[in-house]
């Protein structure tokens, strides 16, 4: 899923500097399981909005709606709130559903109240965990399923590094070393012969360096590729 955190207070009133009718826009998808961006949430920060509005006399109206998903048009139908009546929208969905709703919703401001941060897995009760980083050019088959593009600080495809100690990052003591838990998941899986293959550099082409990357199934639209 992705993760994100709500951004502090300060840099959201001020985003908001100017708006008197606000609606702060909750998304169901990835950010209410990781309870950052959920209808709870938006109830919270709305509250925490009109508190701050009133401590500094400042006229401002706060409503709260929520649709399943902001990365994707047929959920819009669901809004109960018509966000061309606000000033401003304050989205807490990733910063994809950010992106598109100011797509579909050009004349409205549409404002990031999360962080986007990375996208991970619960590995305990209220702990995410970066796993993947969406660099286009998968290696988890040849890694034990340890992504050392998200899990190492220096992206290193062929691994370990010098900076290694004990199975810890020297960026930090309480950090994992991405590629020691690759050696000892293929060490558990017999399949240390991995680690003797050197493998080519990543293919940037598939990253973020060619600009906004799309992904077209054809069997599903009659969209013509490039259109």
């Amino acid at each position: 899923m992705i993760v994100g955190e709500r951004k502090p207070m300060d840099e959201i009133l001020a985003m908001l500097e100017g708006h008197s009718r606000v609606l702060v826009l909750a998304c169901g998808g990835c950010v209410t399981v990781c309870l950052s961006g959920g209808e709870k949430q938006a109830d919270e920060l709305a509250a925490l909005l009109r508190l701050a509005a009133r401590k500094k006399r400042r006229p401002l109206t706060v409503d709260v709606d929520c649709i399943t998903r902001q990365c994707d048009r047929e959920f819009t139908a669901n809004l109960k709130c018509d966000p061309a009546g606000y000033d401003a929208v304050l989205s807490i969905a990733c910063g994809v559903g950010v992106g598109f709703m100011s797509e579909l919703y050009p004349a409205t401001p549409f404002l990031p109240g999360l962080n986007t941060t990375f996208y991970g897995a619960s590995t305990a009760s209220g702990i995410w965990q970066e796993y993947c980083y969406g660099c286009g050019d998968c290696l988890l088959a040849w890694t034990g399923g340890v992504c050392p593009i998200a899990r190492c600080s220096k992206n290193l495809v062929n691994g370990a590094c010098g900076g290694t100690n004990n199975g810890k990052c020297e960026v930090s003591r309480e950090m994992d070393c991405a590629w020691h838990l690759i050696y000892e998941r293929l060490e558990a899986a017999g399949r240390l012969e991995e680690l003797r293959k050197v493998r080519p550099p990543r293919d940037w082409r598939l990253d973020r360096s060619g600009g906004a990357r799309r992904l077209t199934q054809e069997e599903l639209t009659d969209e013509e590729v490039g259109k």
